[in-house]
């Protein structure tokens, strides 16, 4: 792995992201349940979703 490799996995990209009403309530919520950010959860479940698709 290059240096240049290693650097990508700690360096955060941001990207504009819409989200319907609801789903940001919902996901809102589930953030607070979980004491987390909004954008802490968002990043934990689609790091969740691309582990469980890399085991299928």
């Amino acid at each position: 792995m290059s240096a240049s490799e290693k650097g990508d996995k700690n360096e955060k990209k941001q990207i504009p992201l819409r989200l319907s009403a609801p789903l940001w309530r919902e996901l809102s919520a589930w953030a607070e349940d979980d004491f987390r950010s909004l954008n802490g959860q968002i990043e934990y479940l689609l790091s969740e979703c691309v582990k469980k698709r890399k085991k299928m």
